[in-house]
């Protein structure tokens, strides 16, 4: 199943008026509509199934996965070894015939909730101000994406999902007088109030458009047809009529059928299905129900949001920022960013998952065939920039990866293979079963380019977003490839030894944190917390010329410039500045820099960038 190709050819724009905190009607863009926390915050996604096992006790077992492709609770099946050769069927897996991506999806490594909770210490140490979470929710497959409960969070995350399934099974689903807190809600909540506790802020996934074949609506409709009371819940083609002639059919996301589709109207999402998701908005927002948001979630990542309605949207946002006016909604769409305003007028969401960020990124960093040149960067990231109200451009979570595509340190090493832009084809190049993907661990110099991006990333306009495992070099195809179990200092790996195609790599790679590159996080992300100007402050270009890119960010107690070259040689640079006074590198600690008659004079080393500060 493609889920990530399918989600770019189901866009469709429409323009509304914006609103403000309030939800009154306002007309006026430069309103402050975006929650002030999430301006220039750095973001850490997390696929929880991957990240950490912290309770070994509720680890999923071959019944948990029923209801998901591929269907197959006979064949033998182990929670998989989480240090184990990404591509190395174990001997569970062999016995059953099947190849490595059969095998791969049927893969679960154990983490949960409690993993995540370990970690929230080394969260903070990173410099992390906010936490996406891909879906928790019940569910059958290892993505969540194919929602049972929303109501829930997947009792294998949790401490006791025997005693959590009894609870589950004893409410009446659609009724929220009936819902009871399961231990692995209870320990939802916990992680949200550590989290807190650290100055960190966590948002949940929201899959509204569809939802699972395990979902208790559409089991219902399976159970009953016609006289279910939850048929006006889907789109329903027919019901099985031996007289017409008719099976049971059904509209599921992009015709995937493990996925049924909600049904809309003029609205948007339906009466029925429209409740429940306002009903457990409300649930996680405000978990004890008192008015005070502080104990819930702090927003939403909304997954596929352009398909659906933009009714459904307003309305749902408004709900949301009833219940805290501080809430933080990001949405995935994937478009030009001049298409894209239509989400971002204050009355649907604050900003998007900036994939436009990690094209012209890429384009100029990364390609070279295909890549731009520094003036048509600096004109790509204007135009990026200028689409949207300066009240997104800060909140715009940018990312150079996901759990959508292949890992930023493999899009390195395949440089050219394929331009992010062009998705027609982008999903299927970057597939680890193309022949011509190399899934080979990245090099010192291929490591030494994701470091200079990532100076770029943190001093740019916009909250820089970590994917997990970046920070330590992960690397990896695209889905099912990019999302190997997070590599711990504390556990075994076994080299990587085998190539997709089950034959062995000509040299053995050792799989173990990259502690040089994590120390390079570590400290931008620490510049970029502890300088204001980094943050919220104006940006603009100050030299776009060859292998040199150089601007400025400024807020009104400081100035930072920041001069990368991406050359394979040092360069010197002379900058021009309009206002004088010591500047100091703030990754180097050199000597101070003096600018003499409006210039400044500068050496930067081949694949390297300076972070130039000046206080007033």
């Amino acid at each position: 199943m493609n889920y990530v190709k399918n989600i770019l050819f189901c866009i469709a724009m429409m323009h509304f008026s914006s609103v403000n905190l309030t939800g009154q009607i306002v007309s006026n863009k430069e309103t402050n509509f975006v929650p002030e926390w999430s301006k220039g915050i750095v973001w850490y996604q997390i696929f929880p199934e991957r990240f950490r096992n912290g309770d070994a006790f509720n680890d999923p077992t071959l019944e948990d996965q029923k209801g998901c492709w591929p269907h197959d609770s006979l064949r033998p099946w182990e929670v998989h070894p989480w240090g184990s050769d990404w591509y190395k069927l174990q001997p569970y897996e062999k016995s059953n015939g099947n190849d490595i991506w059969y095998n791969i999806t049927r893969r679960r490594y154990g983490g949960d909730l409690q993993g995540i909770i370990d970690k929230l210490n080394y969260l903070s140490d990173l410099g992390i101000g906010a936490i996406y979470l891909n879906p928790v929710f019940v569910a059958p497959s290892h993505h969540k994406y194919d929602i049972a409960y929303y109501h829930h969070i997947e009792p294998t995350f949790g401490p006791d999902p025997k005693g959590d399934w009894k609870i589950i099974q004893s409410e009446i689903p659609d009724d929220p007088s009936t819902w009871k807190w399961t231990r692995a809600d209870s320990l939802a909540l916990l992680l949200i109030k550590e989290a807190h506790n650290r100055n960190i802020r966590i948002i949940f996934d929201g899959v509204f458009n569809h939802v699972g074949y395990n979902h208790f609506a559409f089991q219902d409709v399976l159970k009953n047809l016609e006289k279910s009371r939850f048929t006006d819940w889907f789109i329903i083609k027919s019901f099985k009529d031996p007289e017409k002639e008719t099976g049971f059919e059904y509209e599921g996301w992009w015709g995937v059928k493990d996925m049924p589709e909600l049904r809309e109207d003029e609205h948007g999402i339906v009466a029925g299905p429209r409740k429940y998701i306002f009903d457990i908005t409300l649930r996680w927002m405000d978990p004890d129900g008192d008015g005070d948001p502080s104990d819930g979630i702090d927003g939403w990542r909304l997954d596929v949001a352009h398909c659906v309605d933009h009714a459904f949207w307003k309305d749902w946002h408004k709900h949301v920022r009833e219940i805290n006016p501080e809430a933080y909604m990001t949405a995935e769409v994937i478009d030009a960013p001049d298409k894209m305003t239509t989400y971002l007028e204050g009355d649907e969401f604050d900003a998007v998952m900036n994939y436009n960020f990690t094209f012209i990124a890429s384009d100029y960093f990364i390609n070279k065939r295909k890549g731009i040149n520094a003036k048509e960067f600096d004109h790509l990231l204007a135009e990026l920039r200028n689409a949207y109200n300066p009240e997104n451009t800060h909140a715009m979570q940018n990312l150079m990866g996901s759990h959508d595509t292949h890992r930023f340190s493999s899009r390195i090493v395949n440089a050219d293979i394929v331009s992010f832009r062009e998705i027609s084809d982008f999903f299927d190049k970057t597939k680890a079963n193309n022949p011509e993907f190399k899934t080979r661990k990245p090099n010192d110099a291929e490591y030494s380019l994701q470091k200079l991006m990532v100076i770029f990333q943190m001093t740019y306009s916009g909250a820089p977003m970590i994917y997990y495992g970046d920070e330590f070099g992960m690397w990896g195809a695209g889905d099912p490839c990019c999302r190997k179990p997070m590599i711990w200092d504390d556990i075994g790996y076994q080299d990587e030894k085998f190539l997709p195609d089950g034959t062995l790599k000509p040299y053995p790679e050792t799989v173990e944190p990259n502690m040089d590159l994590y120390e390079h996080y570590r400290t931008m992300t620490d510049l970029r917390n502890n300088n204001p100007a980094l943050k919220k402050g104006e940006y603009k270009t100050l030299k776009a010329d060859g292998d040199i890119f150089a601007f400025e960010r400024r807020s009104k107690e400081q100035t930072v410039i920041i001069v990368l070259n991406k050359g394979e040689k040092p360069q010197r640079v002379v900058l021009n500045v309009d206002h004088s006074g010591s500047y100091h590198d703030l990754i180097s600690n050199h000597k101070p820099y003096e600018p003499e008659n409006g210039t400044m004079e500068l050496e930067i080393p081949a694949g390297w960038g300076m972070v130039l500060t000046r206080f007033f």
